[in-house]
């Protein structure tokens, strides 16, 4: 399915399941032995892009021996990526294959970041981490933002806003 995602992020799902077979360096029929058809097989593909598993993953990876600050940059870097991973996937598929509209769960590993620094900020960890996910949204989603922020810029904002 990773294969795959750059080749549907490329030419959406109108990509013929040869190519897809191709990017994944088996047959078509390796394809159908798997997956019924190219629909399953899209929607396998936006589900895993969707799914916040490795990003939880890559965010509990961050080096708690690295300043606060810093620790910050590199979760807002994962998220900003996830934000334009996700985007340049869903823009391409037809809309059949756009997951399901819900609210974004908490994450914990963010929530565990912000506990870490919880004497930074007036709000609750959960409410910082929910507020630093979605400035990092609105600066870096392509529907938002002509072009996204820097993870240095957003954490600035985020840490001293936007005031002189």
């Amino acid at each position: 399915m990773h294969a795959v995602a750059p080749l549907l992020v490329d030419e959406g799902s109108s990509v013929t399941t040869r190519r897809l077979a191709e990017a994944a360096g088996v047959s078509e029929g390796t394809l159908f032995n798997v997956f019924s058809d190219k629909d399953e097989l899209i929607a396998a593909v936006v589900d895993a892009t969707v799914d916040p598993e490795a990003y939880e993953r890559a965010l509990n990876e961050i080096d708690v021996a690295m300043p606060f600050d810093d620790r910050l940059r590199a979760a807002t870097e994962l998220t900003s990526r996830r934000v334009i991973t996700i985007w340049a996937l869903v823009s391409r598929v037809d809309a059949h294959h756009q997951p399901e509209h819900r609210r974004l769960p908490d994450s914990p590993a963010l929530i565990e970041l912000m506990t870490d620094g919880h004497d930074r900020f007036r709000l609750p960890p959960t409410e910082a981490a929910r507020h630093l996910r979605a400035l990092t949204l609105a600066l870096t989603h392509p529907m938002l933002s002509s072009e996204p922020h820097t993870a240095d810029e957003i954490v600035d904002i985020f840490l001293n806003g936007v005031g002189t």
